[in-house]
């Protein structure tokens, strides 16, 4: 398995989230991949300086294109970090960094995840997350450290202009499909980030 660290939009590396790639081993009958291997992705962590979690919840999503989901985090007692993964269409998939002694808090990082590049993007607990559906439809599986809780959810709205996120597709006007909550999320600025 390969792994990356992400670069924000100023050009600084981005502590914290990286983007694994494993090894694909085709044949004619299609291919074969370890999508997770709790010994690789710790030892990979720990070479990064992060500290292993374990995970203890699987969620599955479905989306139509130009739907757009996020940006969410939880808060104590129920912060979680994500796994996430692509296995239908593609995605182009955003981490904010939230930690507010970060040298790069309320910058993002973003990568294009798809069922054919096999990527995965780690977020660390102090990251909001969002997701922008690119193709006619995607199907995303992530796996989170924390249980969700409705009373430690935030978000904050994707159209953030102090985030400024360059979201594919969105360039020309066009609108996403966001959800009644998502829509009406407070901005950073008028949120007490506790990470």
């Amino acid at each position: 398995m390969r792994v990356n660290q992400l670069k924000s939009k100023f050009g600084t590396t981005m502590q914290g989230p990286l983007l694994f790639t494993p090894q694909v081993f085709p044949d004619e009958r299609g291919f074969f991949l370890e999508s997770w291997n709790k010994l690789d992705f710790c030892g990979l962590l720990e070479t990064d300086g992060q500290v292993a979690m374990e995970f203890v919840q699987d969620n599955h999503s479905h989306s139509i294109r130009g739907v757009l989901r996020g940006l969410h985090y939880q808060v104590a007692p129920c912060p979680q970090a994500k796994l996430v993964r692509c296995v239908v269409g593609e995605i182009f998939d955003v981490a904010v960094d939230l930690r507010l002694h970060s040298p790069t808090y309320g910058q993002w990082v973003s990568a294009n995840l798809s069922a054919l590049n096999y990527q995965q993007l780690w977020l660390p607990v102090g990251f909001a997350h969002g997701f922008l559906t690119l193709s006619s439809e995607a199907e995303v599986l992530y796996k989170t450290t924390g249980l969700w809780s409705r009373e430690c959810e935030q978000s904050i709205r994707w159209s953030d202009p102090d985030l400024a996120i360059d979201w594919p597709m969105l360039q020309g006007n066009m609108k996403p499909i966001v959800s009644n909550k998502d829509a009406i999320s407070p901005f950073l600025r008028d949120q007490l980030c506790v990470f």
